[in-house]
């Protein structure tokens, strides 16, 4: 687990850098950034569906996961967690050009725990005891964070836990079940991942309302479905 360990410990310092550094930045620097921030999401997802769809065994299961998971997450009412972001937090950083906390969260949680490093790293780490895709997720993850948290504030600290607990289940389900978690089953998470971190993206830069929160439940889908698959052949 020392590999997940320093993940979160990076995310934390870099929230707590970024946070102190805001302060200190003016309204503009802060829409630029701001502005960066949106783009860059909006090109990693798109990366991370054009890398993975060529390697889908189930090319039509993105879309079905999509739609299912919308349909869940509007009936679930996920979109009440952006109240979240409502309050002191919001309206600081809406004046200097940012989104919600709730709005920040969903991204930040989307960045640091959808990709290749972080879910295959923690199986890598429990299985050949190998932290290298961990570590080098740790170094990007703490770039991310401080421009996050330059953004929505020392809020983004809970994006940490979120990421402790998504590496760690992986991580105990390789040392329980080797077979359990298939290079099949991370293929389709990353690219639901990469269409929700482009979704992401778009609410960044404000172009559209994707009701990102709402789509979530769309990361269930594939492991339902190879479960599903597992009973049933």
């Amino acid at each position: 687990m020392i590999g997940t360990i320093v993940n979160t410990c990076c995310i934390v310092a870099g929230t707590v850098a970024g946070s102190i550094l805001r302060r200190g930045i003016k309204k503009q620097y802060q829409e630029a950034l701001f502005t960066a921030l949106g783009v860059c999401t909006l090109l990693l997802g798109a990366n991370a569906f054009a890398h993975n769809m060529p390697d889908s065994q189930y090319p039509l299961l993105f879309i079905v996961a999509m739609a299912v998971g919308s349909l869940a997450g509007c009936a679930m009412k996920l979109e009440r967690i952006r109240s979240l972001g409502c309050g002191r937090q919001s309206g600081e950083t809406a004046e200097q050009g940012g989104g919600s906390l709730a709005d920040g969260l969903t991204t930040g949680c989307l960045l640091y725990c959808i990709g290749t490093f972080s879910m295959l790293g923690p199986v890598m780490s429990a299985l050949q005891g190998d932290n290298t895709y961990l570590f080098t997720n740790a170094t990007l993850d703490l770039v991310s964070s401080m421009v996050l948290s330059a953004t929505y504030g020392i809020g983004m600290l809970w994006a940490a836990p979120v990421l402790f607990c998504w590496q760690g289940m992986f991580y105990l389900i390789a040392k329980v079940s080797a077979s359990a978690i298939s290079p099949e089953l991370m293929t389709e998470l990353s690219i639901i991942g990469g269409i929700l971190i482009t979704a992401s993206g778009i609410d960044i830069l404000k172009l559209r309302d994707c009701h990102t929160l709402q789509m979530l439940p769309a990361l269930l889908v594939p492991p339902l479905f190879f479960l599903l698959r597992s009973v049933l052949c």
